[in-house]
């Protein structure tokens, strides 16, 4: 198959940059503890300095994988499937989501909602980052907003994202891995303050699973 054509594919949705697929514990946010299959997709500009999956910003790094192959393994393992990156919605999540949903699977997302919002999804976990701020429509079907907290000025632009999201939106900080140590007797401390908000861990961290 000429590029010409995988290219199209790629822009259409019917084939993605596959970083890595996996069945394991949800370790963060709402679901954490429960059992999924993550589907990672290549790609993103939106260069978190402190991003823990760097190798998964040049999508030309992973080959173009037909949707058909990922929702056929998905099937085989949950019913819960959740779609990360790299930052997904570079991409047309459409046709992913919708062979997804033919399998009667649900259909989860994180992203920093940088782009467009593609695909029919059950659950969207917003993670927004500063230096390319969420597409204005995610803020009203955003199901979680999950702020990465590496340092104190986090808590302003957790606020300010928290202005912006429906009423139904549950809120969570979270500190960067790196930094741990240091920032959660922060956001326990904040969190007892301002207890709209609630503590998320990389629990699959400490588990030592993916």
């Amino acid at each position: 198959m000429v590029s010409e054509q995988l290219t199209d594919l790629v822009e259409k949705g019917q084939m993605l940059p596959l970083m890595e697929e996996f069945y394991t514990i949800q370790g963060e946010g709402y679901h954490k503890g429960t059992a999924a299959y993550f589907v990672r997709i290549g790609g993103c500009d939106v260069g978190c300095h402190w991003c823990d999956v760097k190798e998964s910003w040049d999508a030309e790094t992973h080959p173009p994988t037909a949707i058909t192959d990922i929702i056929g393994n998905a099937a085989k393992y949950s019913n819960t499937i959740v779609i990360t990156g790299g930052e997904p919605l570079t991409w047309d999540m459409g046709p992913l989501t919708a062979g997804l949903k033919k399998k009667d699977l649900k259909t989860h997302i994180e992203t920093s909602g940088a782009y467009p919002l593609t695909g029919t999804w059950d659950w969207i976990c917003l993670s927004p980052k500063k230096n390319k701020l969420p597409e204005d429509e995610i803020y009203d079907v955003a199901n979680e907003l999950k702020v990465i907290v590496y340092n104190k000025h986090d808590f302003v632009f957790a606020e300010e994202q928290a202005a912006k999201v429906n009423e139904n939106c549950i809120l969570y900080l979270q500190p960067e891995w790196s930094v741990r140590e240091k920032m959660i007797p922060l956001i326990v401390d904040y969190v007892m303050q301002n207890p709209k908000w609630i503590v998320s861990l990389q629990t699959h961290k400490y588990l030592n699973i993916p």
